[in-house]
């Protein structure tokens, strides 16, 4: 559903970059014309139907993420090339 903490594209790149410790650089490109400008969502429904509301915060989410792409990868990626070759091959 998203959680209400705002923050920038930026931030949240660099945040990437320090957990993962990745020496990648960051490229900078015009927004898109439809890009929203705020990126804080309105979860108060959510809140009022289910008494639900996020429990985990960006970096806690930032390292279950990492943690299971890191941990898949392989499968990941293999799902991924089998899925290609299927879509266009007929061997």
């Amino acid at each position: 559903m998203g959680n209400p903490g705002e923050f920038t594209m930026l931030e949240l790149a660099e945040k990437v970059l320090a957990i993962t410790g990745s020496k990648s650089k960051l490229v900078y490109k015009p927004l898109p014309g439809d890009d929203p400008k705020q990126r804080k969502p309105d979860i108060t429904l959510a809140g009022e139907l289910f008494g639900w509301k996020p429990e985990i915060g960006l970096e806690e989410g930032l390292l279950y993420t990492i943690t299971y792409f890191k941990q898949n990868f392989e499968r990941i990626v293999s799902r991924k090339v089998v899925s290609v070759k299927a879509h266009f091959y007929d061997g």
